[in-house]
């Protein structure tokens, strides 16, 4: 029996940006794309941990983990993804 999210059990066609990549690179470490309020958002492991049912993507030396709940919906990881207070994003212009 499927559960309500599924069980995916091999790596998604996800497109990871080249910018992303290089954001991974730069940062030295994994990452995890999980659930916020706002939509998805990609989080170094060391703030986010990874879950035994994420989906693990190799990125260079990395890991990048997708929430599984995530999955689904994700079809490209770009940098939109990353909070502002992590010196990258958008700011806002009120």
């Amino acid at each position: 029996m499927r559960r309500p999210f599924g069980e995916p059990t091999e790596v998604p066609d996800i497109i990871i940006n080249e910018d992303v990549r290089a954001y991974i690179h730069e940062r030295g470490c994994d990452f995890r794309v999980c659930t916020s309020c706002g939509g998805p958002i990609l989080l170094p492991t060391s703030i986010k941990q990874p879950k035994s049912t994420d989906i693990r993507i190799t990125v260079g030396d990395h890991d990048l983990y997708v929430s599984r709940y995530q999955v689904k919906w994700i079809q490209t990881i770009d940098m939109k993804m990353v909070p502002r207070y992590f010196g990258y994003g958008p700011s806002d212009e009120y």
